[in-house]
């Protein structure tokens, strides 16, 4: 059997159908692998199923070896992956698209909903045990009827939040690189976006363009009445100038599912009231993260034992290349 490294705890069924297909290896926890256990582990193996916080580089790539032939990403993101470096040395690398883009897109809408009606921060006002009475102008917080959402990244995610917001009769513009064939919503440049959106709500990826898309400027043009929604990735955001824009009224609020410097949050936005905060929890449905498992699975599987090019790899010329 080839060897397999799994480098976290994962849903059971996953696990099963590893171990009836590889010498598997496994991380059992919830908490990453250190470094040096990374590199120790990798050591020899032909696969590799690692996550979003496990850095697949050249060191990596040294320390598994010449053997590695493939590296399954648990997740649809890959900015952990340096693709140009494991493309040269012909190392095919998966992702985990589709099978999660119901779920994430739930959740951003639980924090949208959660934010503009003011739920966590209720939660916390009553278990501080702070006294009250019902008021026709307690805690009010605003509607969605009828507001415009801007979506930064109109791919499977965006367009999926998009589908679940026109159920609350919202507005939808948004914001790409390039058009998107066959959506009933408006394409505008994103400084437009940002100063006709109610609700901002990211879902590009992480490049190097993306990187603190916003930051000061960006949510000084938005309107002083708009929220931020992050369940992209963390970098995206500037956490330093949300944080100061928040407290000083220059956005209404903001909730993220993902952190600059994850697991770290920055500790100006955990004192805000109006701020939501989640622990990384888009994908994490029971079904959706065994859904992400097995695809990384049939992607081991395809290239480990079926010697062909899984229809989720992300650098198909790998594989080619090495053939």
């Amino acid at each position: 059997m080839p060897n397999v490294y799994l480098a976290r705890r994962v849903m059971p069924r996953v696990v099963s159908e590893l171990e009836s297909s590889f010498d598997l290896t496994v991380h059992d926890a919830e908490s990453p692998p250190a470094r040096d256990e990374l590199l120790v582990a990798s050591a020899g193996m032909d696969g590799l199923l690692v996550m979003p916080g496990d850095p697949v580089d050249d060191e990596l790539l040294d320390a598994a070896g010449a053997q590695l032939r493939v590296v399954a990403n648990h997740a649809v993101g890959y900015d952990n992956v340096d693709l140009e470096a494991v493309t040269r040395r012909g190392v095919v690398v998966t992702n985990t698209p589709g099978v999660l883009t119901h779920a994430t897109a739930e959740l951003t809408m639980t924090l949208i909903l959660d934010l503009v009606r003011r739920v966590t921060e209720g939660d916390r006002f009553l278990r501080r045990g702070t006294p009250w009475v019902w008021s026709p102008t307690f805690m009010l917080g605003s509607g969605l009827a009828g507001r415009t959402l801007g979506i930064v990244g109109l791919g499977r995610i965006g367009r999926e939040v998009s589908c679940l917001a026109e159920a609350f009769d919202m507005r939808v513009v948004y914001s790409s690189r390039r058009p998107v064939a066959d959506v009933p919503y408006d394409r505008i440049e994103l400084d437009e976006l940002l100063a006709q959106a109610d609700v901002v709500s990211l879902h590009c990826p992480l490049t190097p363009e993306t990187r603190h898309l916003i930051g000061a400027a960006a949510l000084g043009a938005m309107k002083t009445s708009a929220v931020l929604v992050n369940t992209t990735r963390g970098p995206v955001v500037d956490e330093a100038a949300l944080a100061e824009a928040l407290r000083e009224g220059v956005i209404a609020g903001a909730a993220l599912d993902v952190y600059e410097r994850e697991p770290e949050v920055h500790p100006g936005l955990l004192a805000l009231e109006n701020v939501v905060l989640a622990p990384h929890f888009g994908s994490a449905t029971a079904e959706t993260r065994e859904a992400m498992g097995m695809l990384c699975v049939e992607g081991l599987r395809a290239v480990l034992l079926e010697n062909r090019c899984p229809g989720n790899a992300l650098n198909p010329e790998a594989f080619e290349g090495r053939g």
